[in-house]
C-alpha cells in the first residue's frame, strides 16, 4: 500500500516554497472583494497557481485518473464516470491529497489559504478535496447543487469551497456557473450531482425560480473561485475540443463539530457527535492570526 500523505501536516515538496517565502499581504484579497463575496456568495478570478504548479498538478492528475494507479486505494470516493451516460464523462474523486505530493501541498498554497482565512474570518481547517474532470467533446454536467447539502454531518455551517482551474475554463468546455445571492436561501434537498442539470428546479419556490439566473465564471488556468456552502452552482457539458480539469479544496472554520456517529468520509474513523473536527484528516492549515499587511 502506498504511503498516506495525510500523515504529514505540512508541505512535502518544494512546489510552493517560493510562494511561502513571500509576505502574506501579497496574497490578501481586498475589502471590495470581501464585500463582493458577502453580497453575491462567490468570488471569482483569484490567482492561486503559476504555470509550473499547474503543469505539475496535471502530471500527477494523469496518474490519478487511471483506476489502478498505485495509491488510488486511498481515495475516499472514486468515480471514473459519475454520469449514468457512458457518452458523457464526469470523473470525480475525493482524497488526492493523500496520494500525490502536489495535491497534498496545494492545501498550504498561500494564494488559496490566505483568502480562505480572510473570507472565513479565522483559523482554517481542511475538510476534503475533490477532482472534477471533463474530457474534450463528451464531458458530462455537474448538476445544480449546494455543497452544504452533502455536509450536514457537520455543525455549524462555516465552510468554504475553492474551485481551482487546471485548464482554461470557458463556457464552451463547462466552466462553473453560479446563481448569485442564492447563499441567502435555505438549505435545499439533494437532487443529484450528475445527469439531470435542472433537477434542482423541482424543489425551488416561485421566488427562487424567478431569481434562478445562471452567472458563468470563466477562469484562466491557475485561477480560482471561492463560494459559500449554500451558493447554488453547477457546470454544463464539455462539447469543446479541450479538456476541463479542476481541483477543489473544501475547508471550514476551526471549531466545527461532528453531528454524526457515522464515518464523515469513507476510510477514516468516526468523529463522535459534538466532538471537534481535528487531527490527521482535518488538519489546521492556517491559524487565522498571521496575516499581516
Amino acid at each position: 500500500m502506498s504511503q498516506d500523505l495525510s500523515l504529514f501536516n505540512k508541505p512535502v515538496s518544494s512546489l510552493f516554497s517560493a510562494d511561502l517565502k513571500k509576505k502574506p499581504a501579497s496574497f490578501q484579497i481586498s475589502s471590495q472583494q470581501l464585500d463582493f463575496f458577502k453580497t453575491h456568495g462567490f468570488l471569482p478570478g483569484i490567482k492561486v497557481l503559476d504555470d509550473l504548479q499547474v503543469d505539475k498538478l496535471r502530471e500527477e492528475l494523469s496518474d490519478l485518473t487511471t483506476p489502478n494507479s498505485p495509491g488510488n486505494e486511498l481515495f475516499h470516493e472514486y468515480h471514473s464516470n459519475e454520469s449514468t451516460d457512458p457518452n458523457k464523462i464526469l470523473f470525480h474523486a475525493l482524497g488526492a491529497w493523500r496520494i500525490k505530493p502536489s495535491f497534498h501541498d496545494i492545501l498550504w498554497a498561500p494564494g488559496f489559504l490566505i483568502p480562505a482565512s480572510q473570507i472565513l474570518g479565522g483559523a482554517v481547517r481542511f475538510w476534503h478535496d475533490q477532482l472534477f474532470c471533463k474530457p474534450a467533446k463528451h464531458g458530462g454536467v455537474v448538476a445544480w447543487h449546494q455543497d452544504y447539502s452533502y455536509w450536514t454531518r457537520t455543525h455549524p455551517m462555516q465552510h468554504l469551497t475553492c474551485w481551482i482551474a487546471l485548464d482554461d475554463a470557458t463556457e464552451e468546455n463547462g466552466c462553473l456557473h453560479y446563481i448569485p445571492q442564492s447563499h441567502q436561501w435555505d438549505l435545499l434537498p439533494i437532487t443529484g450531482l450528475a445527469g439531470d442539470m435542472d433537477s434542482v428546479k423541482s424543489v425551488l419556490n416561485p421566488d427562487q425560480f424567478k431569481k434562478f439566473i445562471p452567472f458563468p465564471v470563466p477562469l484562466k488556468k491557475g485561477e480560482a473561485t471561492f463560494h459559500h456552502p449554500l451558493t447554488i452552482h453547477g457546470s454544463f457539458e464539455n462539447r469543446s475540443p479541450n479538456p476541463r480539469r479542476a481541483a477543489v479544496i473544501n475547508v471550514f472554520l476551526d471549531g466545527t463539530y461532528s453531528v454524526s456517529n457515522d464515518p464523515l468520509l469513507k476510510g477514516i474513523g468516526v468523529v463522535p457527535i459534538n466532538c471537534k473536527l481535528e487531527g490527521q484528516f482535518f488538519p489546521l492549515l492556517h491559524d487565522g492570526k498571521s496575516i499581516q499587511a
